[in-house]
């Protein structure tokens, strides 16, 4: 594995950024006058946040999967196969496309890239550190959790959303992973987690619209205390340099460069962004995020669902927070809560980093989050009195797994995001990718049971006929008395971790699914899901039958895209495998040098992929770990 990963993602989650600032300097731009009431977040375009219609390709992909049910499955029409992606100058980032294939456009990102693209209205979001440093007023080398907009037509930067780092360190804002999560948009408005443990709801045009849209209406005083704050910091620093007896030359230079530095420090208010509320998840709720704050937001009618990354302290030996909200919905429009759940309590193994899935299933909305404890929840979006109202939930581990630090344990957490196909929820298991690798399952759920519909339950010979409370290390002791018993409410339509598929009596290792972060995507009853191992797998979405799996050789942390008869891939080597889609494996891949190989073969982005590649107004658009792509036929 990679010494790069430092942490999570996948899906995962949001860094920020440390102090930058200095002293009151005068602005460049003109404040837009404040709006007084929020502008509603455009009932008028719920499409927006729903796949296309069959056949019709989609012009935008404003949620992360693109829909509420999270299944990658966009329509598009001659998505390119074939790429090359020019050269790069490694030390500035610029590129080169006199060697570029069908590159319609790059832009620069951060220095680490886990947020997953998001094309709404004629721009692309995406969530990074500060690596690319598009915002001169912070210092070389501060480390921010930024929220990227571009210009679809040309990759141009349009603004950035700038949240500094939390004070108090990687216990819960691990250095340099930037804004994990990717945004929710629809209308004039995108909503996002930041590293910071807040919701932020933003402007889609930023400050290009000449508006301050509010009620938050304060970015200009920010930015000023944050220019402030950075030039007292260089200010500092030149006193310093100025008391050293008799400097020499290179102390003389320096003092000369960092009174430059102070001299220089402006603003644009046209490259920020346009802030309309906030909620502190950290500060109204009392969570305790542990290493980042990671979630995908998604939404039904005007409620946003979200996870709170609520998790264990920095040593890992006790929950800080166990009351505090793992889940909860909120108003979008207003920023109110509705209601929220605290069911993984005092059980949650690590953190928390799945995103929410909304579907309606025979009749009966669901919201279903992904707890830190290893089981999967399903609510009622609507909650009762405040509260949350639960419909079922499902152990996703063998009640005789075991929690160890360090992912030397079986019990594993759910880092996917839930897919809601067919009427069925699909979903795997694994660990933060800093754990390793490690055994995982895929499940196939009937949601349509109430109650907890795990495969078994935990009892006690002391009471052989009532089940006992769920145990955080180990649901099952045996030496205690404790047992398992099949559960004759059980939603498991079935399970995959180890097919003997060569009859020879062992798991080999291409025959196991392993640890997964990614989240499944499912056309046609075919079903494709990479483990953190590097495996792929391409699985029957109605039997759980190992249709093919192929060695990709390199850890997957994003999931696959399917479009047109293609599905795509990326991994931790930075290459793109792409096959046909097809359960056969003869049609899915192809002979070469005595090998089976992706149909439409691999291509490298220059750098690691650790997100999932989406396709929207016919472009497919790719992030690597410090650029974006936007891919089409001849470039155009």
């Amino acid at each position: 594995m990679s010494t790069r990963i430092l942490r999570l993602a996948g899906l995962f989650t949001a860094v920020g950024i440390s102090g930058a600032g200095a002293l009151g300097l005068a602005v460049a731009a003109d404040v837009p006058q404040p709006k007084e009431t929020p502008k509603p977040a455009a009932a008028a375009a719920p499409a927006a946040a729903q796949p296309a219609p069959a056949g019709e390709p989609n012009v935008n992909w404003s949620q992360w999967g693109g829909s509420s049910a999270r299944n990658n499955t966009p329509v598009g029409k001659d998505i390119p196969t074939e790429w090359e992606i020019g050269e790069f100058d490694y030390k500035t980032g610029a590129w080169d496309p006199a060697e570029a294939k069908n590159i319609k456009w790059v832009s620069k990102l951060g220095s680490q890239t886990y947020g997953n693209p998001v094309v709404h209205n004629g721009k692309v979001f995406v969530g990074t550190n500060n690596g690319g440093e598009w915002i001169k007023r912070f210092g070389a080398g501060t480390d921010l959790g930024c929220m990227l907009c571009f210009d679809i037509k040309d990759g141009k930067f349009l603004w950035q959303h700038s949240n500094e780092k939390h004070p108090a360190g990687r216990v819960y804002d691990w250095p340099l992973q930037g804004v994990c999560s990717a945004a929710y948009a629809e209308g004039d408005r995108i909503w996002f987690v930041t590293n910071m443990g807040e919701i932020r709801c933003l402007d889609v045009e930023g400050f290009h619209d000449g508006e301050n849209d509010g009620p938050f209406v304060d970015e200009q005083k920010v930015i000023d205390a944050q220019i402030a704050q950075r030039k007292a910091s260089l200010a500092g620093q030149i006193k310093q340099l100025q008391a050293t007896p008799n400097p020499d030359q290179k102390t003389q230079d320096k003092i000369k460069a960092l009174t430059a530095q102070a001299n220089t420090i402006s603003s644009d208010l046209k490259m920020e962004a346009d802030v309309v509320w906030i909620y502190d998840m950290m500060k109204e709720m009392g969570i305790s995020q542990h290493n980042m704050c990671s979630c995908s937001i998604t939404s039904a009618g005007d409620v946003l669902f979200v996870c709170t990354s609520n998790g264990v302290d920095v040593e890992h030996n006790y929950i800080p927070a166990p009351d505090a909200p793992s889940f909860f919905a909120i108003d979008k429009n207003t920023g109110k809560v509705l209601w929220t759940d605290n069911s993984p309590g005092l059980n949650i193994h690590h953190g928390q980093w799945s995103s929410p899935t909304y579907a309606v299933i025979d009749g009966q909305a669901q919201a279903l989050f992904g707890g830190g404890d290893g089981y999967l929840y399903s609510f009622d979006p609507a909650g009762e009195n405040g509260k949350s109202k639960l419909l079922w939930k499902f152990d996703s581990n063998p009640k005789t797994s075991k929690l160890e630090l360090m992912g030397k344990g079986t019990r594993n957490d759910i880092i996917s995001t839930p897919v809601v196909y067919d009427n069925k929820v699909y979903f795997a298991t694994g660990q933060d990718p800093e754990h390793g690798e490690g055994i995982g399952t895929l499940w196939c759920l009937d949601p349509t049971k109430r109650g907890d519909v795990s495969k078994e339950l935990a009892f006690n010979a002391s009471d052989p006929k009532t089940p006992i409370p769920h145990k955080r290390v180990q649901a099952v002791v045996e030496k205690d008395g404790d047992f398992a018993r099949p559960n004759p409410n059980s939603a498991v339509i079935w399970e995959y971790n180890a097919v003997d598929r060569d009859g020879d009596g062992e798991m080999a290792f291409e025959e196991t699914f392993h640890r997964s972060i990614g989240t499944v995507a499912i056309r046609d009853d075919i079903l494709y899901i990479a483990d953190f191992s590097g495996m792929f797998h391409c699985v029957d979405a109605q039997t759980g039958k190992v249709n093919w799996v192929y060695d990709m050789l390199s850890a997957a942390w994003g999931s696959p895209l399917i479009v047109e008869d293609k599905v795509y891939i990326g991994d931790e080597d930075g290459e793109i495998s792409i096959f046909k889609h097809s359960a056969d494996p003869s049609e899915a891949m192809r002979e070469e040098d005595g090998e089976m190989v992706p149909f439409y073969g691999t291509r490298n982005m220059g750098a690691s992929v650790y997100s999932t590649p989406v396709v929207a107004g016919n472009v497919l658009y790719i992030s690597n770990q410090t650029h974006l792509f936007a891919i089409t036929p001849d470039g155009k």
